[in-house]
């Protein structure tokens, strides 16, 4: 019983009745509508990492929700709530394409020059929101969810315009070759590199079946320094200051606007890099146009609260979500259960994960519950004396 009752007070208890019970209720979804929950779930384990381009496409899905997740989470912890994340990566695919065909510089000139294209662009956006919100007093979330449909048609233009669009497409022009943040590209397609990759079916299958590049490794280090910033450093303290009491912040002689800009500078800062680094390393390397929002900034927000809007508890939420989604599209095509269920899946997992007080009063109550049976336990041994 004392087991279970530190359990469910460490930090991470509350997201793991979130997952089981995501999994419950999508299991009572499935036997409803009369497929196999065993079979549908050893489906979707296998379609997510039963084979190393499955693993490998996680990792690329995951790369750039778990930099809009760690976003989102930093934004969090300093008081504000950053829903734009969204538009912040559409703005760095954005500037990332536009640098990416307009220069041609050899590659470790060209690939960090496009990667800052794309973070100065979901920077400069995200201030502008900071800006609206301590000078003027305007609400974040009003501000950012106008600035995601902003981004969406500015997108459209771009494409569309004279200088970027790819004649007959619906697309712009690629970046250079020399942007690309894939693993090996030249090497894997040449002769040596297949003939190699040929005698190694498993590394085939990763390198050459799928775009696996350097993302995911910059959007962990990424994560570890947003929580090394936030737990080790002045400013971190300052901003979290800010995000706990404003009043209390400013008396202490804090700036409290410069603070609000700051965060949002960086919150949308790392949501630009996600964006760059999605034209950089994942074919066709390019805008499209846009029908509705491509949904990274909104998975970003779900994977943060997933974690708790903690920095580095978005890696292993980002992996999550992006298994559930990927490995969902093989329960659908192997088991022919509706791709819907996932979605209940995943927003059943984010429901019962924003509600933060569920495990602490579970362990509350098994605390009195086990204090009552020790007193009981003590009567009895009396009587007996």
């Amino acid at each position: 019983m004392r087991g279970m009752i530190r359990f469910f007070r460490r930090p991470y208890a509350n997201t793991l009745i979130a997952v089981l019970v995501g999994l419950v209720v999508a299991a009572v979804v499935v036997a409803a509508t009369g497929y196999n929950p065993f079979e549908t779930f050893a489906t979707l384990l296998y379609g997510a990492f039963g084979k190393p381009k499955y693993l490998a496409n996680v990792i690329i899905k995951s790369t750039p929700i778990l930099l809009t997740g760690v976003a989102v989470s930093f934004a969090f912890k300093t008081g504000l709530f950053n829903i734009g994340a969204e538009g912040q990566y559409i703005a760095g695919t954005i500037c990332a394409t536009m640098v990416g065909v307009l220069c041609d510089f050899p590659a470790i000139i060209q690939v960090p020059l496009v990667v800052l294209a794309g973070i100065v662009g979901g920077a400069l956006l995200g201030a502008f929101i900071g800006f609206l919100k301590a000078r003027l007093g305007i609400h974040e979330v009003i501000t950012s969810i106008m600035t995601n449909w902003i981004m969406l048609y500015l997108c459209n233009f771009v494409v569309q315009s004279n200088t970027f669009h790819n004649p007959n497409s619906n697309t712009a022009l690629p970046i250079h070759a020399q942007s690309y943040t894939m693993i090996l590209p030249q090497w894997k397609m040449s002769d040596e590199g297949i003939a190699y990759l040929v005698q190694r079916p498993w590394l085939r299958d990763i390198l050459l079946k799928t775009d696996l590049n350097l993302g995911f490794v910059v959007a962990v280090l990424v994560a570890i320094l947003v929580s090394v910033l936030l737990a080790k450093t002045k400013l971190g303290y300052e901003l979290r200051a800010v995000g706990y009491n404003k009043d209390a912040a400013q008396f202490s002689g804090i700036g409290v606007e410069r603070s609000v800009v700051l965060c949002m500078l960086i919150s949308g800062a790392i949501c630009g890099l996600a964006g760059a680094l999605n034209i950089t390393g994942i074919s066709p390397h390019t805008l499209a146009t846009l029908g509705a929002q491509e949904g990274y900034g909104f998975n970003g927000l779900a994977v943060a609260f997933i974690a708790g809007c903690s920095a580095l508890g978005c890696i292993p939420a980002s992996i999550l979500f992006a298994g559930l989604v990927y490995g969902g599209m093989t329960v659908q095509q192997i088991v022919g259960v509706p791709s819907e269920v996932i979605n209940i899946m995943i927003g059943t997992i984010v429901f019962f994960t924003a509600l933060p007080g569920m495990a602490p009063k579970v362990a509350r109550w098994l605390e009195k519950r086990s204090k009552r049976n020790d007193s009981k336990n003590a009567d009895v041994t009396q009587g007996e004396a």
